[in-house]
């Protein structure tokens, strides 16, 4: 199979499909990749890297898009879905859901477009989705920290506080991968931290792992409240796969919060879980509603690309690689989980989550694909 690899678009975003190492296990199946030039170069990936690892750079994004399958990172921008074709395979994150536009273009083009989020393990997990969750959950906290300096429109608070001065409180909703690495981080920075959940579960085991330090609620509309308006930071961990997030924090929830305190929408990619979010860039990151930070940057994980792309090369890869050696057809038949990546093919949507949040009718991609 012929693979190609585009230079991201997307504006801030600067991960790349494929590494050098990714490359050579693919030309190593005996696949071809093309990669377009400079694809990794404010990583450190150079384009002589890819070359040495048996990929051919090429200088036209045209030359990348002819091949047989496109493995990126961020969902295709319109000049991107412009060149797809039909059958031809796209895997990338693509976060449909909130999308209805992209989601009519992959229709158009009848492609066969797999989602890296909704991929699944046999643990009921998202595993193409969890090493960035890990990133954008400890990098939440890293940016809403920083959003909380009085220069950038905070109240002032510094996490862990110092002696004789107390910490500051933190929010998390959500129990998932999201919530329990940027719990893990705010402990680590010495903040007052309580998580919500609605899996009682999920919060038994988070209790088990963080022990006292960390402060477990089950999630109610009354509790988010509660927990929201008396917070200097709270980070929006919710996930429902391959549907649009919950809006777990409406517009008077957030006027109740005090002045200066942040919100750090993680959710922002499925459509964000407070009512007042919309995407940012790393560019401009923040603005103020009711004198409230809002974060919302949509690709979290750019902010730290070379260690993001390393992470989801780990866990693609293998996927990739099955496509490659098998092609769609057999790879989908043979694995479930994959097959649960399957959003779009030859013009219909495939997964229920995402039809029902664009409004669309889907056909089950177990039956275009059903096990062998």
């Amino acid at each position: 199979m012929h693979i190609g690899v585009p230079r991201e678009i997307k504006k801030d975003e600067y991960r790349v499909g494929l590494t050098p190492t990714s490359v050579r296990e693919l030309v190593r199946h005996g696949h071809q990749v093309t990669v377009e030039t400079d694809a990794g170069l404010v990583l450190g990936l150079l384009d002589s890297d890819y070359e040495n690892a048996g990929a051919r750079i090429a200088e036209s994004v045209d030359e990348v898009f002819d091949c047989d399958m496109i493995v990126k990172v961020k969902e295709p921008q319109p000049e991107e879905t412009d060149r797809l074709r039909s059958r031809q395979i796209l895997f990338t994150y693509l976060h449909l859901a909130p999308n209805p536009e992209l989601t009519k273009q992959l229709i158009e083009r009848k492609c066969t477009a797999i989602a890296y989020e909704t991929v699944t393990d046999s643990n009921g997990g998202l595993p193409l989705l969890a090493p960035m969750s890990e990133v954008a959950g400890r990098m939440s906290v890293q940016a809403g920290a920083h959003a909380l300096e009085i220069a950038q429109g905070g109240r002032g608070s510094l996490l862990g506080g110092v002696p004789g001065t107390p910490p500051a409180k933190v929010t998390v909703l959500g129990g998932g991968v999201v919530g329990m690495n940027a719990a893990r981080v705010a402990l680590g920075m010495e903040a007052d931290v309580t998580l919500l959940d609605i899996n009682l579960r999920r919060l038994a085991e988070l209790d088990l792992f963080f022990g006292p330090a960390l402060n477990t609620v089950f999630s109610t509309v009354d509790a988010v409240h509660e927990n929201v308006a008396i917070s200097d930071l709270v980070i929006g961990a919710v996930l429902v796969p391959g549907e649009r997030a919950p809006k777990l924090v409406s517009d008077k929830m957030v006027q109740d919060m005090y002045r200066g305190s942040v919100l750090v929408d993680v959710a922002i990619d499925q459509g964000g879980c407070f009512e007042t979010s919309r995407p940012t860039t790393h560019s401009h990151p923040t603005y103020l509603i009711h004198d409230v930070v809002h974060y919302c940057v949509a690709n979290i994980p750019g902010a730290v690309a070379r260690t993001a792309t390393f992470a989801l090369n780990n866990a693609t890869l293998p996927f990739t690689v099955s496509l490659a050696n098998q092609g769609v057809e057999k790879a989908l038949s043979k694995d479930p989980h994959l097959r649960n990546g399957l959003n779009v093919y030859e013009g219909t949507i495939t997964h229920a989550a995402v039809a029902e949040a664009v409004g669309e009718s889907h056909f089950p991609a177990d039956q275009y694909f059903p096990t062998r």
